[in-house]
């Protein structure tokens, strides 16, 4: 698989705009993102690349003083998986609460860095070039609303899985089943590896493709997660609504916090309340409910 290797130079740079940048790309088909100190190295394969595409998120760019010029390059052929086990990441702790208000405690690591703290829930996660270790506030959020939430034998989507991550949280939590798709054929792949290392993989079904892929599913959902950007949820959100259950939840992340009353208006929409709203930083989560 090819890829374009695109270097954002940022003026002035902060991690406000670096994280804006980021999550406005992926509508231009990037998929993952380095950090640099004047920007972002951003990686898009080939055949997804649309510089016009590209050219109209740049020219509306919502943080008016800040100048961003871009190169594109041919990306070298390396072993990306490679690449980034040897990158890893340290554990990170998530908390929640029980329904009796007993705390309880997520432990998200990869294989070369082990928690040395006890928690009532691991999870390893090995990353190999998908969105989704848990050092992300947005990832932390949803998370967070899974710890506290009654997933016992509860049917779960997990829209844009990444690395799988949501969506193996919730089935450690006590979820029956899990559908995960993603966009990225390397996410699908990622998600059924991380399955099989955290011993979920008979639990989980991964799908290749967009929102699509849930055309001829019924309402058949209890809780739905999705930590994708913020245009891409308005687009899917409806149909997001058609496979949820009576009763069901709805989980969106991945936007930012001046973003959240446009989601909020939509989902009033298509009939579903509003139960939660938490804040990390710059970055918003909302739950709804679906009566």
């Amino acid at each position: 698989m090819k890829y374009f290797e695109v270097k954002f130079t940022l003026t002035p740079c902060s991690q406000v705009a670096q994280d804006l940048l980021s999550a406005l790309a992926g509508e231009a088909g990037f998929e993952t993102f380095e950090e640099t100190e004047t920007g972002l190295t951003g990686y898009v394969q080939q055949s997804l690349f649309v510089e016009a595409a590209l050219e109209e998120m740049l020219a509306c760019f919502p943080l008016e003083d800040t100048q961003i010029r871009y190169d594109v390059h041919e990306a070298e052929d390396r072993d990306w998986n490679e690449q980034w086990e040897q990158q890893g990441f340290e554990p990170i702790e998530v908390k929640g609460k029980t329904k009796d208000g007993r705390g309880k405690t997520l432990i998200i690591h990869d294989g070369r860095h082990l928690p040395s703290a006890p928690s009532d829930i691991l999870i390893e996660i090995d990353a190999h070039l998908a969105f989704g270790t848990g050092t992300h506030e947005t990832t932390q959020m949803i998370c967070s609303i899974l710890l506290d939430t009654d997933l016992e034998g509860m049917r779960v989507l997990d829209c844009g899985c990444g690395t799988g991550i949501l969506g193996i949280c919730a089935l450690k939590l006590g979820a029956a089943s899990c559908t995960a798709y993603d966009i990225d054929e390397w996410s699908i792949d990622n998600t059924r590896h991380n399955a099989v290392i955290n011993h979920v993989d008979q639990q989980l079904t991964p799908l290749h493709g967009d929102a699509s892929v849930l055309n001829g599913f019924t309402a058949e959902f209890d809780v739905i997660m999705a930590n994708i950007n913020r245009n891409i949820l308005l687009q899917d959100m409806e149909r997001f609504a058609s496979v949820m259950a009576p009763q069901a939840t709805l989980v969106l992340s991945g936007f930012y916090k001046s973003d959240g009353s446009l989601l909020v208006k939509k989902a009033h929409s298509l009939g579903l309340t509003l139960k939660q709203s938490k804040m990390n930083g710059e970055w918003n989560c909302l739950m709804f409910n679906k009566q």
